[in-house]
């Protein structure tokens, strides 16, 4: 399994575009970092990691069925972005897989992946031991299943949790009287399988819609010896800079304002698709 700090080629959609002051910056930091990127065709939303395929090995691409119940509706189907147009638009072959799994749902690690038992819900057809059976035999990682936070009407585990090493997890530091049966049972899933946990700052209370992902630090991108931390104009932005900094000593650490992505749910994990490639480009 390739996980985000060995991946060193960047896909935005080209929806991004429309977020003009942030594309602007975005793309220039970019630059100023040599971080190769390109723009995805053929979507309709700035969301690329859910719709895009998980990598498994340079030459090994799953396409899961991307057709989130969030979206099924009149008001946000047509954003939906057909997964496979976009694949055969930048010319990847994918490996096609009937489970429905958004991206945005998988924390990869070297030897585990966690999602959010939203995953059950969505494949309701599947018993809960069959559809980990599968993933398993696919991924060829053990899989943990964490609860959803409650209200994320993504269910995506990324806006919970990410890798830091094989036995550590980074979670969001919740206030100790927040979601207490949710905490309750995300430590104990989390101490079943042996991961122990550093809390990094979180700070979405003052939020005036609990969809807003302002405070959400914790969706931040991280490629190859490079990390890029969101900020959102908040007392806890200097705290987060400086805990990372001492978390990922020696790498690039930047930041960027996020606000013009926050407002619509997600951040910098949730908008990029970041992928390793070999020396001849694939």
């Amino acid at each position: 399994m390739i996980i985000d700090s060995e991946t060193n080629f960047l896909y935005l959609s080209e929806v991004l575009q429309s977020r003009e002051q942030f594309f602007r910056k975005l793309t220039l930091l970019l630059n100023r970092n040599s971080i190769n990127f390109k723009l995805l065709p053929e979507t309709n939303d700035i969301w690329a990691v859910d719709y895009m395929p998980i990598q498994i090995d340079l030459s090994n691409f799953i396409q899961f069925r991307y057709e989130p119940d969030y979206l099924q509706d009149d008001e946000f189907i047509l954003t939906q972005t057909n997964s496979h147009s976009v694949c055969k638009a930048i010319d990847l072959i994918t490996n096609e897989c009937e489970i429905k799994l958004d991206g945005g749902n998988m924390i990869k690690g070297k030897n585990w992946v966690i999602l959010t038992d939203k995953i059950f819900k969505e494949n309701a057809d599947l018993k809960k031991n069959e559809l980990i059976n599968k993933l398993e035999n696919l991924l060829q990682v053990k899989v943990i299943i964490i609860p959803k936070e409650p209200n994320d009407f993504t269910g995506h585990a990324d806006g919970v949790l990410r890798y830091y090493d094989n036995e550590t997890v980074l979670i969001n530091s919740y206030k100790p009287t927040d979601k207490r049966e949710f905490q309750k049972r995300l430590t104990k899933e989390l101490r079943n399988h042996g991961l122990r946990a550093i809390e990094i700052p979180y700070s979405t209370y003052d939020n005036p819609d609990y969809d807003m992902a302002d405070g959400l630090y914790i969706n931040y991108l991280q490629m190859d010896n490079f990390i890029l931390l969101p900020t959102f104009e908040k007392k806890e932005d200097e705290t987060a800079c400086r805990q990372f900094e001492q978390l990922f000593s020696g790498q690039t650490i930047e930041t960027i304002d996020s606000r013009e992505i926050s407002v619509d749910g997600g951040v910098l994990n949730c908008i990029t698709w970041n992928i390793k490639i070999g020396e001849n480009g694939r």
